[in-house]
C-alpha cells in the first residue's frame, strides 16, 4: 500500500510541474504593469462622476420653477447644470417645499439646496454656505393707484412668503402690520390679487418678474427697493461638507470663462439685481423628483430663524 501511495505521489508531482510553472509564468505577467498602466486605472476609477442630489423650491420664478409640462426651468436650474458640467458631476434635482429644505438637507435627503436662499447668521448656524452667486433686494408691491406705502404698513394686511429675507424684515421692521405668511409666492400672490391682503413684500427679482405677467399688470412697486445685509444667495449643504469647496471652485471657473456672465446677462441683463428679462428658460435638468415631505420634520420659521 505504501509503495502504491508513494508511485501515485510521484505521478501527481510530474502533472503538476508544467501546470505551476505556467501559473508562475502568469503570475509574473501580472506583475509587471507598467506605472503608465496604474494610472490609466486610476483615471477611470477616478472617472466616475459623482453623484450629487440637489433641492430646489420651484414656484420662485425666474429662478427656479416648473413650465407647462412640470419641467424645472429657471436661472438656479440652468446654472446647476453649467456647476454640475463643470464639475462632471452627475446631478439630480429634487423639487422640495420650501419650509422642508433645510430639515430635509439635514436629514440627507439630498445633497445641496439651491432655491434663492440668502445666506444669514441664523442659516449659517445650522448649514454652510458657498460664495453667493446673486444678490438681491426687497420690494412692496400694491395695487396701481393705492397710496400704501413701506412707512404706512401699520395694521394693515401685508402678505410674504414665510422663512424668507422679506417676511423676517417684515417681523423685525413692521411688528405692528398684520402680517400674512403663505408657503409659496404663488399663494401670496393668489390673495393679494383677491384683495385678502393689501401688499406684498417679496425678494425684487422675482417680484418684479410677477409684474410682467397678466395677473400682475394692475399692481406695481410702492416706493424704493429695500436692501438689507441679507441679500446674498448662496448654496447650502450641511455642515463642513466638501462640497462647498468643489462648488466654490466651479463657480469661479464659471465667472472666469464667461459662462456665469452669460446665464445671469440672459435672465438680468448686465446687473444680477436688474429686473428679469427672461420668461423661459431652455436649460433643464436630467432628472427631477418630487421628495414626500412625510416623513420631514418642518421646523417653525420664526423659532428656526431660516
Amino acid at each position: 500500500m505504501t509503495i502504491s501511495m508513494t508511485s501515485s505521489m510521484k505521478t501527481k508531482a510530474l502533472w503538476l510541474a508544467p501546470l505551476s510553472a505556467a501559473i508562475i509564468m502568469l503570475a509574473g505577467c501580472n506583475n509587471s504593469s507598467t506605472p503608465e498602466d496604474s494610472a490609466a486605472a486610476d483615471t477611470a476609477t477616478d472617472a466616475a462622476p459623482m453623484k450629487i442630489k440637489i433641492a430646489t423650491e420651484s414656484s420662485y420664478k425666474p429662478f427656479s420653477y416648473t413650465d407647462a409640462d412640470g419641467k424645472l426651468i429657471g436661472y438656479e436650474i440652468e446654472l446647476v447644470d453649467a456647476l454640475c458640467a463643470q464639475m462632471k458631476a452627475d446631478c439630480e434635482l429634487i423639487s422640495q417645499d420650501w419650509d422642508g429644505l433645510i430639515p430635509g438637507l439635514n436629514a440627507q435627503k439630498f445633497d445641496a439646496i439651491i432655491a434663492g436662499m440668502s445666506i444669514t447668521p441664523e442659516r449659517k448656524e445650522v448649514v454652510e454656505f458657498t460664495d453667493p452667486y446673486f444678490h438681491t433686494g426687497i420690494i412692496l408691491i400694491g395695487k396701481k393707484g393705492d397710496d400704501i406705502s413701506v412707512d404706512g404698513l401699520k395694521d394693515q394686511p401685508v402678505a410674504s412668503q414665510r422663512s424668507t429675507v422679506a417676511s423676517q424684515y417684515l417681523q423685525d421692521e413692521h411688528a405692528e402690520a398684520d402680517i400674512k405668511l403663505y408657503d409659496t409666492q404663488d399663494n401670496a400672490y393668489l390673495d393679494l390679487t383677491s384683495g385678502r391682503v393689501r401688499a406684498m413684500m417679496s425678494d425684487k427679482v422675482t417680484g418684479i418678474d410677477w409684474l410682467k405677467t397678466e395677473a400682475g399688470k394692475d399692481y406695481e412697486v410702492k416706493g424704493q427697493e429695500i436692501s438689507t445685509d441679507e441679500d446674498a444667495m448662496g448654496i447650502a449643504f450641511r455642515k463642513a461638507d466638501p462640497l462647498v469647496a468643489k462648488f466654490n471652485k466651479a463657480l469661479a471657473e464659471l465667472k472666469d470663462n464667461g459662462t456665469y456672465d452669460q446665464i445671469t446677462g440672459s435672465y438680468f441683463g448686465t446687473s444680477s439685481t436688474a429686473a428679469a428679462q427672461k420668461a423661459v428658460a431652455t436649460g433643464g435638468v436630467k432628472e427631477v423628483m418630487v421628495v414626500d415631505d412625510a416623513n420631514v420634520e418642518e421646523q417653525p420659521a420664526k423659532a428656526a430663524g431660516y
